[in-house]
């Protein structure tokens, strides 16, 4: 098969007012020569989101007048099929959910697509005001589920909250999205390796936060990293399974393409935010995953907030899982 391969995709979500459009802007204007789409929602009549994003990109597709999951999830449907159908496809698309959205359900309808590939939910987070909005009668059930279903949180105003407050900030955070990877997101800043597959380089105000008081500095070895698993055995499935969605690492994302003991046929798999989805691959179709000679080994790439030790741990699970 001659497939095309797919189109990254990554959805930004978080309540209203958390910094989702300076994220999207900060990407936009460090993109390093990437194609970007921008699909953006507004809960309004007038999307003033998609103008102040325009000023960035010239590939912006508004969506006004609703929540993005429900109400005009069709139209959002059809926008994806528009540009999977382009001649020139984009190398990245984002999706801003509006800040009364789910994100996660937005995530599960670009999964819909074999077109489309899940990169990450990325839900931005105002650390000075999130514990007001998780008490909110009205709202704070819907921000307490835009938390949970993220895979990567991005805290933002950290420069407005109160002295000492960030532990308990990172304590709540941890308990609503415990597989989340929780970036500081200084200005919008975000490794563009949170988005899309890229060097891993880490602006040097981004960093992993570690719980205890005062937002830190990053080490000059915190921030994003790859590690690459191999193997010449198969795996056994429901192990794997297993394993990738309890890794003991903040992962963004992993990917590869494996072989099953109880099948023969080579199977791509792709693990986000504790959703993992794997299926067989056609004949000629892994295309997509060049750099592992002819695929007669498993390979498996992770990507993550972890050290070498976390590596280790990986690895450690990885080889739990064979058969």
């Amino acid at each position: 098969m001659n497939a095309r391969p797919p189109i990254p995709m990554v959805v930004v979500g978080g309540y209203l007012g958390a910094g989702k459009t300076t994220l999207l802007n900060r990407l936009l204007a460090n993109a390093q020569g990437l194609r970007i789409a921008v699909l953006v929602n507004d809960f309004g009549e007038i999307n003033i989101d998609a103008a102040l994003i325009r000023t960035r990109s010239d590939d912006v597709i508004q969506l006004e007048n609703g929540c993005v999951c429900c109400s005009i999830g069709g139209r959002l449907a059809e926008a994806m099929l528009a540009i999977a159908d382009r001649d020139v496809r984009p190398d990245l698309l984002v999706i801003e959910a509006s800040g009364v959205s789910d994100p996660q359900r937005i995530a599960q309808i670009g999964l819909l697509d074999p077109a489309f590939r899940l990169n990450a939910v990325l839900v931005a987070v105002d650390a000075a005001t999130v514990h007001d909005s998780l008490r909110d009668p009205l709202v704070g059930e819907m921000v307490r589920q835009q938390i949970a279903g993220a895979s990567v949180v991005a805290l933002t105003k950290t420069d407005l909250c109160a002295a000492g407050s960030a532990a308990a900030t990172l304590g709540t955070i941890g308990t609503l999205a415990p597989r989340a990877t929780v970036l500081e997101a200084c200005d919008g800043d975000l490794p563009l390796s949170v988005f899309i597959d890229a060097a891993m380089t880490t602006p040097a105000s981004t960093g992993v936060l570690q719980a205890h008081a005062g937002w830190p500095r990053p080490a000059p070895h915190a921030g994003i990293r790859s590690f690459a698993y191999q193997t010449g055995r198969s795996f056994d499935k429901a192990r794997l399974r297993q394993a990738l969605l309890s890794l003991p690492v903040r992962l963004l994302r992993a990917k590869g393409l494996v072989r099953l003991a109880a099948d023969p046929r080579l199977h791509e798999v792709h693990v986000v935010g504790g959703r993992m989805r794997m299926r067989s691959m056609p004949h000629g179709e892994a295309g997509e995953f060049g750099g592992f000679g002819e695929f007669s080994d498993s390979a498996l790439v992770f990507i993550g907030a972890f050290d070498a030790a976390g590596a280790d741990a990986i690895s450690s699970s990885m080889d739990s899982a064979l058969a």
